[in-house]
């Protein structure tokens, strides 16, 4: 008798966007995860750069994250890919256009605002020091 191993919420319901003939929905998902991923990244190791005073990679990350920033203030506050996965589905809960926990979606600008406040603070620190 073979057990079955239960799926992943994420990767099941990966399988119902192909299932169900939105690929396209799907892959927005996965390049704004993506994106997202990168970003997060970024904001977390801003302050580990400040530490190591590498202030030559904090201030591109720094640039890379206000670019970010200045996209989103062009659009109301929202990523443009959000627009383009609004167009493949009437779902709008909060993380129906990337693949994170919902309460993650919904706070995101605060937590990782929040974030890379803290990082620059602490470059700004390691510079001044």
């Amino acid at each position: 008798m073979s057990r079955q191993i239960p799926s992943r919420a994420g990767s099941s319901r990966s399988r119902a966007l192909v299932r169900s003939g939105n690929a396209p929905l799907l892959a927005i998902k996965l390049l704004h995860t993506a994106i997202w991923a990168l970003f997060a990244g970024c904001i977390v190791a801003l302050p580990a750069l400040g530490l190591k005073r590498r202030f030559d990679w904090a201030f591109a990350i720094t640039l890379l994250v206000l670019a970010e920033c200045l996209v989103l203030a062009c659009n109301r506050g929202r990523c443009p890919l959000t627009n383009v996965a609004a167009r493949y589905t009437q779902d709008r809960s909060d993380n129906f256009d990337i693949f994170l926990p919902a309460w993650l979606a919904r706070h995101n600008k605060i937590i990782f605002g929040a974030l890379f406040i803290l990082g620059e603070a602490v470059v700004l620190w390691r510079w001044l020091r």
